[in-house]
């Protein structure tokens, strides 16, 4: 039962625990926070270790801290216990962050076999499939038969030690990966006969795999994933030995954390301290970039200051000049997000940029035309002076112009030089679209006006 609106009252939450989804339950405690710390732990205290973990992880960043501190190390193990391995891994790396102490003692308490798990996709980088792969998965040797590992599956379902299962993967004596069969196409088959005897009746491309390894970049495998709908995607390390999976929930998880990035980049803003609960922190953070913004206005200024009689003569261009910089930012702006948006999905790099500029340029060229039409008449018309049209119509074209292909290079540029294309490309761009609108507004009025 799905939930539009949270429930704030505690008691009312406890009594509807089994009908709603741990994310409608975390956004209801969320809620309940904001009203009372108190009644926030009551809740969280009463919700089940079966699903406790997946609320938990439903869960922003700054209230998870709070939840690990507060619950004890014992409670946490038994929530761990019920999750799945990579679930489980991202919640004991959240904990050794701020209490190494703690994290050791929820690993000791579990089983052995878990314990192994977990210390062992903790040794993946953050950037690396292996950290949002789990270990859970149903597989079958080639000479099992059909029949049998469907009375496995059964069994693993049973004991819940198997979730979301939509295919079989078929592996060696070596646990290298054969095949992978999707449990609809299984049903149809023979089970009496073995895995080997049903490969050698089919093409082998039918039941070809797509995979990913272990240390691949897990935005590689995001597109991998988005490319080929797939709904999970195995994993295979030394050897090509299958030792997990990754399932569409943490692809999403992905693409909505790049995104997330991208935007707050695209702004001057990281991510990583926008959910801080210290206050200075975050505004020293961004107080980086205001610098930044600070020193190139200083530096448009300075542009216009070489104009300063050029604008005493005629007063009329202080009041346009913003137009031309406004209209320049904005389009250079427009640029930057499509380009930086194609370089993230690796639509375009560097070696194929050549039309994806033109294209940009030809586009920015055409609403420079375009506006510097409506522009000119508009200055011709408020200051019946067909000339003052004439100039910023022409920087209209100028400025777009620029917007355009250096909204499309500079991303690129940052690309080349491996930097990421989302930090420093808005403050890059207006320090040129702003240079470039007022030098040519003023050295054009400065030419043909005077």
């Amino acid at each position: 039962m799905p939930i539009e609106n949270a429930i704030k009252n505690p008691h009312e939450l406890l009594e509807n625990l089994n009908e709603l989804h741990p994310s409608d339950i975390a956004y209801s405690l969320k809620k309940i926070e904001n009203e009372s710390e108190d009644d926030f732990f009551y809740v969280l205290k009463e919700i089940p270790d079966e699903i406790l973990g997946e609320v938990i992880l439903e869960l922003p960043d700054n209230l998870r801290d709070d939840v690990y501190e507060h619950l004890s190390s014992q409670r946490l193990s038994d929530v761990v216990d019920e999750l799945d391995s990579d679930d489980a891994t991202d919640i004991i790396q959240e904990i050794e962050e701020f209490n190494e102490e703690k994290a050791n003692e929820i690993i000791e308490s579990l089983e052995e076999e878990d314990k192994h798990e977990i210390n062992w996709l903790k040794r993946y980088h953050e950037d690396e499939a292996g950290s949002y792969m789990q270990t859970e998965l149903f597989s079958a040797k080639l000479n099992e038969t059909i029949q049998d590992s469907i009375n496995r599956l059964r069994q693993g379902k049973e004991s819940d030690e198997l979730e979301n299962i939509h295919q079989v993967y078929v592996i060696n004596e070596d646990k290298k990966l054969i095949a992978s069969i999707l449990l609809e196409d299984l049903i149809i088959f023979d089970f009496n006969k073995t895995y080997e005897e049903l490969l050698e009746e089919h093409d082998e491309i039918k039941f070809k795999p797509f995979v990913v390894h272990d240390k691949d970049h897990i935005d590689e495998v995001a597109k991998l994933v988005e490319k080929y709908d797939l709904n999970v995607i195995p994993v295979v390390g030394y050897h090509e030995v299958l030792v997990g999976r990754i399932t569409s929930d943490d692809i999403l998880d992905v693409i909505e954390e790049n995104a997330t990035e991208q935007m707050y980049q695209l702004a001057g803003v990281d991510d990583d301290f926008e959910h801080e609960d210290n206050l200075l922190t975050t505004a020293k953070k961004r107080a980086f970039w205001l610098f930044l913004n600070l020193a190139t206005a200083i530096l448009a200024s300075l542009v216009i200051g070489l104009f300063d009689k050029t604008i005493e003569a005629y007063v009329a261009l202080a009041i346009l000049m913003p137009i031309v910089a406004s209209m320049g930012g904005n389009a250079g702006t427009q640029t930057l997000a499509v380009m930086v948006r194609q370089l993230a999905l690796g639509e375009i790099d560097f070696d194929n940029s050549k039309d994806a500029i033109k294209k940009e340029v030809f586009i920015s060229l055409a609403n420079g035309f375009i506006f510097a039409i409506v522009i000119g008449i508009i200055a011709w018309l408020w200051f019946s002076t067909a000339l003052l049209g004439l100039v910023i119509a022409l920087s209209m074209i100028i400025n777009l112009f620029s917007a355009g292909f250096f909204g499309a290079s500079i991303p690129l540029l940052l690309k080349k030089m491996d930097v990421d294309p989302a930090i420093g490309s808005t403050v890059l761009l207006t320090t040129v679209t702003d240079i470039v609108g007022f030098f040519s507004f003023l050295m054009l009025a400065k030419v043909i006006l005077l």
